[in-house]
């Protein structure tokens, strides 16, 4: 394989996903197909599917040895981190889309040999996209992100979704319940990729979640890690990029003080009703 021409990869993946948002856009006065995948919570559009064929086509036709891992299964089945892969996530926060045409994003994370190199997220509602090439800073449109500076816990706002917080078949309420009292306050928008990139724009100074596929955080995870923060599993671990993981983001003092006053005590305790990574 030829060495990777990172900035023009860069360049024309920002492009189509500008064009990818402007379709969106589009459908917004349209009938739109929905459809349920695992549960009625777990929502498909003919969107979702038709913007990641598109990417697909694009993705394939410039870069034929490029892997492609899509939300809506019409890439390549991919079992390793070698080469480049691209994780394409059309429309993160579909239940958003339908419900309200906004709080929705087009996430798009490319790796090489396991390591983020490219992350786009489009918050198309509201037009700004979140972007950077490894290395070169973190942006959103043409604003430069600056480095992630510490803050008190009880300063931190941290995005987190309710269920996390009652019964669930994933970790034991008594774990994360006391953390949220220590916070400012929490929010929950409903998109992995916006609520890490709001990390990476310091809107947000932490988010947790107990179940992600790698297209959920691939870009993520990128943005929140140029800008000084630290992405793991809940329990510390590196990321999978083959499976679905829990995500702890944040900024590096929240993320260590999450994780010292709260996780540990969790592992402990064994309130991770399943495994933690």
């Amino acid at each position: 394989m030829n060495e990777a021409n990172w900035e023009e990869i860069y360049q024309i993946s920002k492009k189509w996903v500008n064009e990818a948002g402007d379709y969106i856009k589009e459908t917004f006065n349209t009938s739109i197909s929905v459809e349920y995948k695992s549960n009625p919570s777990d929502l498909v559009t003919d969107i979702d599917r038709h913007v990641e064929q598109l990417f697909i086509e694009k993705i394939h036709t410039a870069y034929p040895e490029h892997r492609i891992v899509g939300e809506e299964g019409f890439g390549d089945k991919v079992k390793d981190t070698s080469g480049i892969i691209w994780f394409v996530d059309p429309i993160d926060g579909t239940t958003n889309f339908v419900h309200q045409q906004s709080n929705f994003a087009i996430s798009i994370g490319i790796y090489e040999e396991g390591i983020g190199k490219v992350a786009i997220i489009l918050d198309v509602a509201r037009g700004e996209m979140f972007h950077c090439l490894k290395g070169q800073g973190a942006f959103m449109n043409d604003i430069p992100l600056k480095n992630l500076s510490d803050v008190e816990l009880h300063e931190s706002v941290l995005a987190i979704n309710a269920t996390w917080l009652t019964e669930n078949k994933r970790v034991d309420s008594r774990m994360l319940a006391p953390l949220v009292k220590e916070l400012r306050g929490t929010r929950s928008l409903g998109s992995a990729a916006i609520e890490m990139a709001y990390i990476a724009a310091g809107r947000l100074d932490g988010y947790i979640s107990l179940r992600l596929s790698p297209w959920d955080f691939a870009a993520g995870a990128i943005l929140v890690e140029e800008v000084g923060g630290k992405c793991t599993t809940l329990d510390g671990r590196e990321l999978n990029m083959l499976k679905q993981n829990t995500v702890f983001a944040g900024k590096s003092n929240v993320h260590q003080m999450i994780h010292s006053n709260f996780i540990k005590k969790g592992l402990e305790n064994n309130y991770f009703l399943h495994s933690p990574s």
